[in-house]
């Protein structure tokens, strides 16, 4: 397997998407993209053979909590014109992970080498949309501040199945003062498109989850005196149904390096 440093650095507009996607098609950055583009969608992506397609939808609708459709492709095509019209899905997100019968194989930073005419690219929404209204609220997301991201757990809440896909839900984990919680709980419910409200409040143990043990050590899992853990569905949640169903071949983001679309968050909330 390869691996690629998570975070290399260059200067450029990282308010603008556009940019943010040329530079990361260039290889000159491969990090998160949490802080990236504020104000715009990110999106979680699976692309996987035609023959699979199907059943992934499927998935997708059954679980719309972790699994909130934003954009399919046309089998084949690498573009995604309804999220940007100059996106190229085989370049512009800055780290892939590869599946084989299931199983990661590899970490890469460019997918052209691997594309193929029957492919079909899905993209689904992320939490970082609803992050930014809750910074716009006044809320405080500490790592943030240490430029990492939310904490990723699997629980042991199973997914509804649909064809060979099926596993446990994954979900990110935020603190908040129990005020702060309500707050965060109204805003996240505006956002359906983007996971929407939290699935769980307070004990992680009775979601089986062990706040040290974190998906693919992905994240900050501090919950700090006087704070309780709030979960919400987790757009990594395809991976381990991947896994699962073991398709021949499977594309997905690494974790927290996502797609940047031109969509405005705000787009994606509801009144």
């Amino acid at each position: 397997m390869s691996a690629i440093p998570p975070g290399n650095v260059v200067t450029w507009d990282r308010t603008d998407p556009r940019a943010a996607r040329c530079v990361i098609r260039s290889g000159g950055y491969t990090g998160y993209t949490a802080a990236i583009a504020a104000g715009y969608v990110q999106a979680n992506i699976c692309i996987l053979p035609r023959d699979w397609s199907a059943d992934f939808l499927l998935y997708c609708q059954r679980n719309s909590k972790p699994c909130p459709l934003i954009a399919r492709s046309d089998v084949g095509d690498p573009r995604l014109p309804t999220l940007a019209e100059d996106l190229d899905i085989r370049t512009d997100i800055p780290r892939y992970h590869i599946f084989c019968d299931g199983e990661f194989t590899e970490e890469v930073s460019d997918i052209s080498s691997h594309w193929r005419d029957d492919l079909v690219t899905f993209a689904l929404g992320c939490s970082f949309s609803f992050e930014e209204a809750m910074l716009e609220a006044g809320l405080r997301l500490k790592f943030l501040e240490r430029n990492s991201v939310a904490g990723v757990y699997v629980t042991n809440i199973d997914t509804v199945p649909a064809g060979p896909f099926r596993g446990p839900l994954l979900v990110t984990m935020r603190a908040f003062k129990p005020a702060d919680a309500i707050r965060a709980i109204q805003i996240t419910s505006r956002f359906p498109n983007v996971h929407g409200a939290p699935v769980h409040i307070g004990d992680p143990a009775s979601i089986g989850v062990d706040l040290s043990r974190r998906y693919q050590n992905v994240g900050d899992g501090e919950v700090a005196a006087g704070e309780i853990p709030v979960f919400w569905a987790c757009g990594l949640t395809p991976q381990l149904a991947v896994k699962s169903a073991k398709p021949p071949f499977c594309i997905t983001h690494a974790p927290s390096s996502m797609l940047i679309t031109d969509l405005r968050n705000a787009s994606l909330a509801v009144l």
